[in-house]
């Protein structure tokens, strides 16, 4: 079994970010309690607000975070072997949208898989590529979550009156954001598995017999009859429900820490670093709180929680990378550093958790 490392991080955010101010003009105010909750302060959208037409894709946005990270690591395009990316948002049901990343990248054949999630996809990449690596199946793997959001947004305000939109329709388009991150992952011949590298971790799906927290509805898939999607108010449609969501999710971000711990052989205490998505959110510690989960673990890394939800909004399967790319640009991470990578989605109520030994050098750049 190899040591498998991550080298380099890379991230893409798309246009100038779009502020809370912006959001009003566009879709009407949010009550100031509100936003407080979300903590979004600005987002990027790959759309024109003003046309709703795309000025980037989902594949361009994962061949710019990649190729930052792999000139970051100083890897060629070629010499990568495994390409694996995960998106809940792809150009097509068919082809995947790997296979478009690597057209771009210039590789004419390699290994391509693609994780079909949202937040916790990423996580489930890294740990798919890391098996690959430790097992000397392959020697370099790229890993991107990216996510295109901001189109499934526009039927809400395009041609529409901001001031006669309902408020529960406003608070998606103020939450999520478009963007991708990205890491490189290389197999050390001369380590073992775990010793300096990826530690271990642990991914599920705890919602098997619960509906889902979060659905996207229609464009082409195969629930229901053409004809009847067509007809619909919206062709496609994101649905979230944030009763149960609020309701639900502190037990199972509980259930992933305790899990990813175990998986790892590593207590909280251990943890330089953890990288959730929307881990500091106010409303994450007061329904840890009112649940009864605020545990010892939870107390032990609370203040090694890093994210950077204000600034680019929910993104999905970029969240992670996005947020790690962040910290590693502005030093918040160092060498030596054991960091944990948590992320749960309320689709199917997923989680995923990856526990690693931090090894890239200090990256000298502020964005």
């Amino acid at each position: 079994m190899n040591r498998v490392s991550v080298v380099s991080t890379g991230a893409y955010l798309p246009g100038d970010p779009i502020s809370n101010e912006d959001m009003e003009r566009l879709v009407g105010p949010l009550p100031e309690e509100v936003l407080e909750g979300l903590q979004v302060t600005s987002r990027h959208w790959v759309i024109d607000p003003a046309t709703g037409d795309h000025r980037e894709s989902n594949s361009e946005l994962a061949h710019k975070a990649a190729t930052q990270a792999l000139e970051r690591a100083g890897v060629a395009p070629e010499e990568v072997d495994l390409l694996v990316t995960s998106t809940a948002s792809p150009e097509y049901l068919l082809p995947p949208m790997v296979t478009y990343l690597q057209e771009r990248m210039g590789l004419r054949a390699c290994s391509a898989i693609e994780v079909r999630s949202g937040c916790a996809g990423f996580v489930e990449a890294m740990d798919v590529a890391r098996l690959y690596l430790e097992r000397g199946l392959k020697r370099t793997a790229v890993v991107v979550g990216s996510e295109v959001i901001s189109p499934l947004l526009v039927p809400v305000f395009r041609g529409q009156d901001p001031s006669r939109i309902r408020m529960r329709d406003r608070m998606n388009p103020y939450n999520f954001g478009d963007g991708a991150g990205a890491m490189v992952l290389k197999a050390d011949d001369g380590a073992g598995a775990g010793e300096g590298g990826v530690v271990g971790g642990e991914f599920a799906c705890v919602g098997g017999l619960r509906a889902p927290g979060m659905q996207i509805v229609g464009a082409g898939g195969t629930h229901a009859p053409i004809h009847r999607q067509i007809s619909a108010k919206r062709l496609i449609d994101l649905k979230v429900d944030i009763i149960e969501s609020g309701r639900f999710t502190p037990y199972v971000i509980t259930e992933a820490l305790q899990a990813t711990l175990r998986g790892a052989g590593v207590k909280a205490d251990d943890v330089d670093l953890c990288v959730i998505p929307e881990g500091n959110a106010g409303y994450i510690t007061d329904e840890l709180e009112e649940a009864g989960l605020l545990t010892p673990e939870w107390l032990s890394l609370s203040p090694k929680i890093f994210e950077n939800l204000a600034l680019v909004g929910a993104t999905g399967s970029a969240a992670v990378p996005l947020a790690m790319d962040h910290a590693w640009t502005t030093g918040s991470v160092s060498p030596g550093d054991l960091v944990m990578l948590l992320a749960i989605e309320t689709s199917k109520w997923k989680y995923a958790g990856l526990v690693f030994n931090w090894t890239a050098s200090p990256l000298a750049v502020t964005s």
